[in-house]
């Protein structure tokens, strides 16, 4: 017969084993807690991605196809919905199964994809079984899951995704055209490059003189129209590539009176220095 003591210490053990159960109990509902912030977390930082990637694209004229609506049948290989009863019966028409194929056992005999075969019944009790698996369709995890280590690949997926993000958003502040460079010297290259095109094309003339036209009119053309040309070349390659495509709110600075002087002033110049010295080597 159990006396009082062996009762007590039955008592004390239970009292022991409560509150280790209790202990346990708010251990693990701190850790969902954690859990569930951090997921929390993870989705504000997924939606905040999406809106950014959204702009993104809208930026660089791509735009993500719709979401499918809530309900909505997958289409058939041939582009028209499936039938309503496809996938469900697994059968034919009628509702009678094929031979050797799924019956009338929903989703759970019949996956769904081609190839697949049904899933066993019985004799499985929390172990993970082969399954036949056709292309695309993964195949079952062995072991549990561990939901801190998935939300922290998760944690370490948005980083990266954060860093490419940035990336992306300083290649698109910057303009197609000379990206390294900054706005006074991509407009002095710019304009440079278009007066050295018009003065090769004013010896061009120069050589065609007195050919197809007058050389009074080549020297009119070379000194006035050609730099003329020039210069609003240069400042329509500036306007055309010089803009970013993010954060871009006005016209990029295309250097006016620095373009005119470039073009209008240095191009004769050079055309002249290149007169003289022809002369004086002749």
């Amino acid at each position: 017969m159990a006396t009082f003591a062996e009762y007590a210490a039955l008592a004390r053990q239970l009292a022991d084993q409560r509150r280790e159960t209790d202990r346990d109990a708010v251990a693990a509902d701190r850790h969902r807690s954690a859990l569930r912030a951090t997921l929390d977390q993870l989705t504000r930082r997924l939606d905040a991605q999406s809106h950014r990637l959204d702009q993104l694209g809208r930026a660089a004229g791509v735009t993500a196809d719709p979401p499918a609506a809530p309900g909505a049948r997958p289409a058939s290989p041939t582009g028209s919905p499936a039938p309503a009863g496809a996938g469900a019966s697994g059968g034919r028409a009628g509702g009678s199964p094929e031979p050797g194929t799924a019956g009338a056992g929903g989703a759970a005999d019949a996956p769904g994809r081609p190839g697949v075969g049904a899933y066993p019944r019985g004799g499985t009790t929390g172990a993970v079984v082969a399954v036949p698996t056709a292309a695309g369709v993964p195949a079952p995890r062995a072991g549990s899951v561990d939901p801190g280590a998935e939300l922290a690949e998760a944690r370490r997926l948005a980083d990266e995704t954060d860093r490419l993000i940035g990336l992306t958003e300083a290649v698109g502040r910057r303009p197609p055209l000379l990206p390294a460079w900054s706005p006074l010297a991509r407009a002095l290259a710019v304009y440079a490059a278009c007066a050295a095109a018009g003065v090769v094309l004013a010896v061009v003339l120069l050589g065609v003189a007195g050919v197809v036209a007058s050389p009074g009119a080549v020297y009119v053309a070379t000194c006035g129209a050609l730099p003329v040309l020039c210069f609003v070349a240069g400042y329509l390659v500036l306007g055309r590539w010089g803009r970013p495509a993010l954060g871009a709110d006005g016209p990029p600075p295309r250097f006016v009176p620095l373009g005119f002087v470039t073009c209008v002033l240095l191009m004769p110049l050079a055309y002249c220095g290149y007169l003289v010295l022809f002369r004086l080597l002749g």
